[in-house]
């Protein structure tokens, strides 16, 4: 049985795997006291050629989370983006089911993580041959989870989508946060 770190690694891992523009471990409100860190970061431009096309670019926060325990440690539901999203397993989203249909998990946000944006969604770990497209697979797979050490290749599946929320930090904020977390920059 895999711990919670080897259960992090795998999880983050597959996630990057699938984004273009990313960056781990960014944080905002650097140099203050309340610094907030993101396990993950993406940026998705809506193109390339033009400087319009990436300030309506959009940012999505991921928190990569082993357990229910990692969840609600305190450590890290820190949700600045459009759309935000919580990603673990399917087992750990089982065992959140019961918190998120009571508004427990949302209420518990508010209160420990007040800057967050209120609007996340859940991901969770699949194996790479389930078609997302096909609801009885998904069901299958919530009903008996396979297990992490019976599969090499995984993938994301949107279990709870994230309704697209808005942003408070600027643009500039975040990008250079990301490229501060990317290249190891210190504030010298």
């Amino acid at each position: 049985m895999a711990n919670r770190k080897e259960i992090t690694t795998l999880l983050t891992d597959t996630l990057i795997r699938e984004l273009p523009y990313y960056a781990k471990e960014v944080t905002l409100d650097w140099g203050t006291t309340h610094p907030k860190r993101i396990d993950v970061v993406s940026f998705n431009p809506k193109g390339t050629t033009f400087a319009c096309d990436i300030e309506k670019g959009e940012f999505t926060c991921y928190e990569i989370k082993s357990c229910k325990e990692d969840v609600y440690s305190g450590n890290g539901l820190n949700f600045y983006g459009e759309q935000n999203y919580i990603c673990c397993t399917m087992e750990t989203y089982k065992t959140l089911l019961t918190d998120i249909s009571s508004g427990k998990l949302t209420k518990y946000i508010k209160e420990n993580f007040p800057h967050s944006n209120s609007s996340f969604g859940i991901m969770v770990l699949i194996p790479n041959w389930i078609d997302c497209r096909n609801t009885n697979e998904i069901i299958r797979e919530m009903e008996s989870p396979t297990a992490i050490e019976d599969c090499l290749h995984w993938k994301f599946y949107k279990i709870l989508p994230c309704h697209r929320g808005h942003r408070t930090k600027a643009i500039t904020e975040m990008l250079f946060a990301m490229l501060r977390a990317k290249h190891n920059f210190t504030n010298q």
